[in-house]
């Protein structure tokens, strides 16, 4: 079993939590953490492999490890000390565009009138226009725009989402058209195991405690 032979190599075992998963980011933990191993995915195996009672734990303590390893969760397997890990997924975070299921983080209108291409994010002096031949495809997303000269217009503003509130594929692309970026991917440990000392120490998501 990989988990198992890797835990026989490293003093430290993370349990991380991942909002808003990209295997791009991702790929850019574990190039950070290179001289460790991560595991992602298969709960139930990650689980199994650590132990899910005394009897069952593969060394001791690892079975308290087994409440925290659920939803969209990974291992970190490192001799790396735990302070420099937390301080590490602490600062960690990249922006990247929403998809659909996401809350979004901003309201977002397009104004009206003629249509530009961050959707009235930045001034009109510092923008240019969106082209007419993506009429038909915001169209078909969902605002009513039509063309006019030449130009992809609006009557009236278009709220294209309301903070908080999920987004669905439509609102998504529209989006991301308009280089509108609302999702977070963001790393937080659960807890972590000590081989030196056989415990499981949980730890608080410093976003949840700041709010």
């Amino acid at each position: 079993d990989n988990v198992r032979d890797a835990a026989d190599n490293f003093s430290h075992i993370y349990v991380f939590g991942v909002e808003n998963m990209r295997n791009t980011y991702l790929k850019d933990v574990r190039t950070h953490f290179a001289d460790s191993r991560i595991f992602f995915g298969k709960t139930k195996v990650m689980a199994k492999a650590l132990g899910m009672t005394d009897a069952e734990e593969y060394q001791p303590g690892l079975s308290k490890l087994t409440p925290y390893i659920d939803g969209s969760v990974g291992l970190l397997l490192s001799n790396r000390d735990p302070a420099e890990v937390l301080e590490y997924f602490e600062n960690y975070s990249e922006i990247d565009y929403a998809r659909a299921g996401v809350k979004a983080t901003r309201d977002f209108t397009v104004p009206a009138g003629v249509v530009y291409s961050r959707g009235g994010d930045l001034p009109i002096e510092e923008d240019v226009a969106l082209p007419h031949s993506l009429e038909v495809t915001v169209r078909k997303w969902g605002m009513p725009t039509k063309l006019d000269k030449g130009k992809v217009v609006l009557d009236g503003d278009y709220e294209l989402c309301k903070e908080g509130r999920t987004l669905n594929s439509h609102q998504t692309a529209l989006l991301k058209l308009f280089g509108v970026a609302m999702a977070e991917f963001r790393i937080q440990v659960k807890a972590y195991w000590s081989q030196a000392t056989a415990e499981v120490t949980p730890v608080e998501d410093p976003n949840t405690m700041e709010e």
